[in-house]
C-alpha cells in the first residue's frame, strides 16, 4: 500500500496528537478533579456542596472522552510505551482507576438518601476522586523524567525491575505531583468561581488566588531542580528517524542537564514554561479582579504550557529506562507500523473534530450559573 505520509512525519504527528489529547484531557477533565478536590472546602452546607456537584454535574462524564482517546492513542500509536506503562506504574494506575470509579457512583448516590452521614460519605468519596488522580499524574510524570526502571530482552519483552508504588514516591516523584495537584485544583475552583454565585463563589474566588500562585512557585521549584541536579537521557549518535521500532538499536547516555538542551536548540520552546507560569499569574490576578471567564481561559493557558514544557525537554524520549538507558522508549524506535498510525491518523481526523464541536455544543447549551435558589426549586432532580 502507497502511503502518503512518511514514517517520520507520522511519528511527529502522532507525538503531538499524544500531547493534544493530554493537555485537552487536563484541561477538560482537570477543573472536574480540582473542583471535587475542594468540594468540602468552598462548599460548606449540603445547598452550597450540591451547587458545586451540578456545576460539574452534567460535564463531567463527557470529558472523560479526553481520557478515554487518550489512553487510546497510547495503546494505538505507542504500543510498547503502553505495556511499559502498566508494567511500572500497575499500582498507582489501579489506584486512579479505583478513585475515579468513585465519581460516577458519587454523583448518582448522594442524592438518593437524605441522611448527612450518607451525603458526607460521598463527599469524601469524591474528594478522594479528585485529589488522587491529580496527585498520581503528576508523580508519574516526575518519574518519567528521572526514568523508569525498566529492561526489554532480545524478545522485546520489557521487564520492569521497580519495587512498586513506594518507590514512585520519590522527592522529586512527589513535587511533580504536588504541581499537578496545585495547577488543577486551582483550574477545578476557577470554574467553580464561574459557574456558582454566593458563599460558593466567594470562596472559590480565594483559592482561585491561592492555588495558581502556588503552581508558579512548585513549577518553578521543579524547573530549578531539573537545571541543577535531574540528569536527563540523550542519543548518541545518529537515530534513524523511519527505522524500525526496535528500542534497542540505539545507544543512550545520561547527561547532566539534557532535559534543558532542546530550548538551546530552539529558543522558540522557552515559549512552553512562560505559557505555564505567566497562565497561572495572568489567573490569580483575574480571579481577584473578578473576571473568572478570562481566568479559566489563563488557567487552560498554564495546563498548556505546563504539559507542553514536559513533552519539549523530554523531546525525542517517551519513556527513558535508568536501569538500560539503551532500552528507552523514543518517538522514533517505539511506535506502531507506518500503516497503523496513518490509518489511525485518518480516524482521528474525521472523529477529533465531532468529539470539539459536541463539546462547544454542550457547554454552550449548559451555560449560565448554578444558583442557590436553583437547587432548592429542583431538590429532587439535581445531584
Amino acid at each position: 500500500m502507497n502511503i502518503p505520509v512518511d514514517y517520520e512525519t507520522l511519528r511527529l504527528i502522532w507525538w503531538l496528537f499524544l500531547g493534544i489529547l493530554l493537555i485537552g484531557f487536563a484541561i477538560m477533565d482537570g477543573f472536574d478533579l480540582g473542583a471535587a478536590t475542594l468540594l468540602r472546602t468552598v462548599a460548606r452546607t449540603d445547598n452550597e456542596r450540591r451547587q458545586v456537584l451540578n456545576a460539574i454535574g452534567p460535564v463531567w462524564e463527557g470529558n472523560q472522552v479526553w481520557l478515554i482517546l487518550g489512553g487510546g492513542a497510547i495503546f494505538a500509536a505507542w504500543p510498547a510505551v503502553y505495556a511499559t506503562a502498566f508494567s511500572g506504574f500497575y499500582i498507582a494506575m489501579f489506584l486512579v482507576l479505583a478513585t475515579l470509579i468513585l465519581r460516577p457512583v458519587g454523583f448518582e448516590y448522594r442524592n438518593k438518601i437524605a441522611d448527612p452521614r450518607w451525603r458526607a460519605s460521598w463527599d469524601w468519596a469524591l474528594f478522594a476522586g479528585g485529589l488522587v488522580p491529580s496527585l498520581v499524574f503528576g508523580v508519574a510524570i516526575g518519574n518519567l523524567l528521572q526514568g523508569v526502571p525498566f529492561r526489554i530482552d532480545n524478545d522485546m519483552r520489557v521487564l520492569y525491575e521497580g519495587s512498586g508504588l513506594f518507590e514512585l514516591l520519590n522527592p522529586f516523584g512527589l513535587l511533580c505531583g504536588l504541581v499537578s495537584l496545585a495547577m488543577l485544583t486551582g483550574h477545578g475552583v476557577v470554574f467553580v468561581a464561574l459557574k456558582t454565585e454566593g458563599p460558593v463563589a466567594d470562596r472559590a474566588r480565594v483559592a482561585g488566588a491561592l492555588f495558581p500562585g502556588l503552581h508558579v512557585l512548585l513549577f518553578t521549584l521543579a524547573g530549578l531542580w531539573i537545571a541543577k541536579g535531574l540528569p536527563g537521557y540523550a542519543l548518541v549518535g545518529a537515530v534513524a528517524h523511519d527505522g524500525p521500532s526496535n528500542p534497542l538499536v540505539k545507544e543512550v547516555a545520561i547527561v547532566p542537564g539534557q532535559w534543558l538542551k532542546n530550548y538551546e536548540a530552539w529558543p522558540l520552546l522557552k515559549a512552553a514554561p512562560i505559557a505555564g507560569l505567566a497562565g497561572s499569574v495572568l489567573t490569580a490576578v483575574l480571579v481577584v479582579v473578578k473576571r473568572p471567564g478570562f481566568a479559566f481561559v489563563t488557567s487552560a493557558i498554564a495546563i498548556f504550557g505546563t504539559i507542553s514544557t514536559v513533552g519539549v525537554s523530554m523531546f525525542p524520549f517517551l519513556m527513558p529506562s535508568s536501569i538500560a538507558p539503551g532500552a528507552s522508549l523514543t518517538v522514533w524506535d517505539s511506535s506502531s507500523s507506518q500503516l497503523t498510525l496513518f490509518v489511525m491518523l485518518c480516524a482521528t481526523l474525521l472523529f477529533l473534530p465531532i468529539v470539539l464541536v459536541y463539546t462547544a455544543f454542550v457547554f454552550r447549551v449548559l451555560r449560565g450559573k448554578m444558583t442557590a435558589e436553583a437547587i432548592e426549586a429542583n431538590s429532587t432532580h439535581l445531584y
